[in-house]
């Protein structure tokens, strides 16, 4: 990611600060299971507690953009509890659209090529330290 990828995924996240975590995550969830409704059944915990794993570990990911190696521990215990919810590598592709079009609609007018870019390098960014961190 390039720090100009860095500085806009800050700003725009930013912006979605403001909008409650539930109904952010909410939106995401609904998205995911209408697309892909055999991953519901992984989730097993009330949805406003998912909602605010997902959001806190975005902030927390997100803070760190520009210094990942500070959150490598997180991203790898990340990781290993997806692979024990039965997370496979081809489920991130879905996870990925679902976030990006919340992130979209979250966004409204500030949603652009360049946003989307800059989101699509971070996901990809994350999935790939997920996927290496239990390769091993």
């Amino acid at each position: 990611m390039t720090n100009e990828q860095v500085r806009m995924i800050k700003s725009t996240w930013r912006s979605l600060q403001g909008v409650d975590p539930t109904l952010l995550g909410d939106v995401f969830y609904s998205r995911l299971f209408l697309k892909e409704p055999s991953l519901r059944k992984m989730f097993q915990v009330p949805k406003e507690v998912q909602a605010k794993k997902l959001i806190d570990m975005l902030d927390l990911i997100v803070s760190r953009l520009d210094r990942l190696d500070e959150v490598s521990e997180d991203i790898r215990q990340l990781a290993e509890r997806h692979i024990g919810y039965g997370v496979k590598p081809k489920h991130y592709e879905d996870v990925g659209k679902a976030l990006l079009w919340t992130i979209s609609k979250g966004l409204g007018k500030d949603w652009n090529k360049e946003v989307e870019t800059a989101w699509t390098a971070c996901y990809a960014l994350l999935t790939g330290a997920m996927l290496d961190a239990v390769s091993d």
